[in-house]
């Protein structure tokens, strides 16, 4: 179990913001941080890997107090066990792709874990290149092996495929989901992507001007149990494209093209062409054919 209870005084670019996170997170699983930019998400991350301290809180993972202000203790970085892959390769240029993952390795670590990353993550062709010669998804899966080498309690991912295309996104997401499987990983990670968050995640929490406002799993808190008569507006269905296991209805209103994240049972009977009411509930437009 990971307990996190922390506050921090941020300033944003959109203003002054108080972080106040009080946070349970069951070990071995997978939970995402969704909201806006300058919600604080990157900061929670930073602040667990040891990267930046809170003003006051206390952190314990599996009963293992990491940082506490009431008994002033604060465990350093490099003994956090915590891996961490920004959307920023950072690899070494001037050493080959095995040589980016030795480097990681603690001094006495057996490199066996190198040889197991390689073949997982599938870069036996590539272990003697050099970053410059690859490309970002392969950089990326680079960027994730080797922040597994020290076999890390916790994986921290802040937005790591965001720049990717959909077909690499989707590929390296199979490789989380397989060391999540082998190596039975801790992960927090923050996206935007909502189909990546439903193919990841187990939990979700939404975080709004330093707040958690709603905890549960993605299906619950993107399904349509809060309906919200905030906006209705009329529109016509342009098209209706699959990715993984939801759709992205896009819909004409007025002279704007709205995208709206739909489920199989939203789009039956839904086609190209028809006239469709959208409604709010939650964070999310919902559909209602006319």
């Amino acid at each position: 179990m990971i307990y996190i209870n922390i506050k921090k005084n941020l300033f944003t670019a959109q203003g002054s913001l108080k972080l106040d996170i009080d946070l349970s997170i069951h070990s071995g699983t997978i939970t995402t941080i969704y909201g806006a930019s300058g919600a604080g998400k990157t900061t929670i991350l930073r602040i667990l890997a040891g990267l930046l301290n809170p003003e006051y809180g206390k952190i314990v993972v599996d009963n293992t107090i990491w940082f506490d202000t009431d008994n002033k203790i604060n465990v350093t970085p490099q003994n956090r066990n915590v891996g961490i892959v920004f959307q920023d390769y950072a690899l070494f240029p001037n050493m080959t792709v095995k040589e980016n993952l030795e480097y990681a390795l603690n001094k006495n670590q057996s490199n066996t874990i190198i040889k197991e990353l390689i073949e997982i993550m599938e870069l036996t062709e590539l272990q003697n290149r050099y970053p410059v010669t690859l490309s970002g998804g392969q950089q990326q899966r680079i960027a994730l092996a080797r922040a597994l080498v020290r076999k890390p309690k916790i994986l921290l991912l802040d937005e790591p495929l965001s720049a990717l295309d959909k077909e690499m996104r989707s590929k390296i997401q199979d490789y989380i989901l397989q060391i999540h499987k082998n190596y039975q990983l801790t992960i927090l990670l923050v996206s935007h992507d909502i189909s990546e968050i439903y193919k990841l995640s187990e939990n979700m929490i939404i975080l709004e001007n330093g707040k958690i406002t709603r905890q549960g799993s993605p299906a619950t808190l993107f399904t349509n149990q809060y309906l919200s008569g905030k906006f209705q507006m009329i529109g016509e269905v342009l098209n209706i494209e699959q990715e993984d296991i939801i759709y992205i209805v896009s819909v004409l209103i007025h002279n704007n093209i709205v995208k709206v994240v739909a489920f199989a049972a939203d789009i039956i009977n839904l086609h190209k062409g028809d006239r469709i009411v959208v409604s709010s509930k939650a964070f999310n437009p919902v559909l209602f054919k006319v």
